[in-house]
């Protein structure tokens, strides 16, 4: 199966949002999206990050569109880094922006996943979205959490988050991990030996992600 890539620019408070957008296969029935969000901004993180693509291609595998969108200061997304909190807004903006504009979709199941940085403004997103009584994506997917390190809000996270993280992560520590995993009452699904940027474990977190995806009753 090859992935159709396009892009589309979205507006936040900052301004543009910059997005790529992957389309399943032209004979595959489009069954939903999914919203996948990138590590840190200043720290070279970018939608074309390899965990994010190694989760879209999950999502498009389960016949999702797959929407990547450039956090500010990214590319050609307006704005500069602002500690998930302007981030987090945008992505609420966006959330609406698609749904209007992909009218097909907005009724849809959807998922929404974030790996490090990007899991901070996901769960908040998701806590935003629910506290506003918004559509709830049906499926949350945390990847090396380093939720707390840019935490501005209380979270309602949903009972069946999937958590993964890497037993050797060098950036955020097993122990932090445990730690919300713990506070939130979360299981967590651990990678043997595998560190933040789950080096050589891509294959397995593609499986375990497109697991997850797979729970949301999706036919291919």
């Amino acid at each position: 199966m090859r992935e159709r890539i396009k892009t589309i620019q979205f507006q936040g408070e900052a301004g543009t949002i910059d997005c790529a957008l992957d389309w399943p296969d032209e004979g595959q029935a489009l069954q939903g999206w999914a919203l996948i969000l990138h590590p840190h901004p200043l720290h070279g993180g970018a939608r074309d990050n390899k965990v994010v693509t190694t989760m879209s291609r999950a999502a498009v595998q389960q016949g999702l569109l797959a929407v990547r969108p450039n956090f500010r200061g990214v590319g050609l997304s307006a704005g500069q880094f602002d500690k998930a909190v302007g981030e987090t807004a945008d992505m609420l903006a966006l959330v609406e922006q698609f749904t209007q504009q992909y009218t097909d979709l907005a009724q849809a199941k959807w998922a929404l996943a974030g790996f490090s940085f990007g899991t901070a403004v996901a769960a908040q997103l998701y806590s935003a979205l629910r506290e506003q009584q918004r559509t709830l994506p049906q499926a949350l997917i945390l990847a090396g959490p380093a939720v707390e390190r840019f935490r501005f809000r209380e979270l309602s996270l949903p009972e069946d988050t999937l958590l993964i993280h890497g037993e050797a992560d060098e950036v955020v520590p097993l122990s932090e991990a445990m730690d919300f995993a713990r506070a939130q009452g979360l299981p967590i699904t651990l990678l043997p030996d595998s560190s933040h940027f789950f080096h050589g474990r891509l294959l397995t977190l593609r499986q375990v992600v497109a697991q997850r995806l797979a729970t949301l009753g999706l036919t291919l």
